[in-house]
């Protein structure tokens, strides 16, 4: 299973899961599937990728998971877990040995809060480029967007910590920073003007071995956005 390209319908299903390993079903261009992306990589976890065609999903891959989404984890035992914070979660419990998540209850609950928040923040990187494509007027969605960043920026600022969880990056961190990266590519970058500290954290993030371990080119993703605004959307661009 050394290959990127995805697996579509009418692929020869994958066999059982390797002892001592993970399996994590994903697609290479997910902001979703990038979450479990950043935990594997930040806490060095022995894994494998199976990347999925998302728009002509493989038969064996809706049995493991009937709503056919990514990312979705399957270890030896052919236990099946899916949705981003779930996975992350589950990896974090089964592989202790790098702590993402603070260990009181408080902490891991301000965590989820935050998660929370910022799930509110994530419809605008879908709705803005889309309005845009439209030709409609985006500049009231720029404006709640920006007051979403103005809320994190003031967040990390009452914290004075050069992450979201403290001064070294946590689970929170990993969470958000998928649409972070695309930015770029969204043609939101000038939404981070009024939010320095928020900036500097993307900064700080961008520097981080797992993110760039994950990352993909602002030219790349534009590439494969492309083909998705098209409706063709090129799962295997790059490969």
């Amino acid at each position: 299973m050394s290959t990127e390209k995805s697996f579509a319908k009418g692929s020869a299903a994958p066999g059982p899961v390797a002892d001592g390993k993970i399996r994590l079903y994903s697609m290479r261009f997910c902001p979703f599937a990038q979450r479990t992306r950043l935990v594997l990589a930040a806490k060095g976890i022995k894994h494998e990728t199976i990347n999925i065609n998302l728009k002509d999903k493989p038969d064996w891959f809706l049995k493991k998971n009937p709503l056919g989404l990514v990312p979705t984890l399957e270890n030896p035992a052919g236990e099946v877990i899916y949705d981003s914070p779930i996975t992350c979660e589950y990896l974090e419990e089964v592989y202790p040995e790098k702590k993402l998540l603070p260990s009181s209850p408080f902490g891991k609950a301000q965590q989820k809060m935050m998660l929370e928040h910022f799930s509110k923040v994530v419809p605008y990187f879908y709705k803005i480029p889309m309005g845009r494509q439209k030709g409609e007027d985006v500049s009231a969605l720029e404006g709640e967007l920006k007051e979403k960043f103005a809320k994190l920026n003031e967040d990390i600022v009452n914290k004075k910590t050069k992450f979201f969880g403290g001064d070294a990056i946590t689970m929170i961190d990993y969470m958000m920073w998928p649409w972070f990266e695309r930015l770029e590519v969204c043609e939101l970058k000038h939404c981070l003007d009024g939010t320095p500290e928020l900036k500097k954290w993307t900064e700080r993030m961008s520097e981080d071995p797992a993110v760039k371990a994950s990352m993909h080119s602002a030219e790349t993703y534009k590439a494969f956005y492309k083909t998705y605004q098209e409706g063709k959307p090129d799962y295997d661009y790059g490969l």
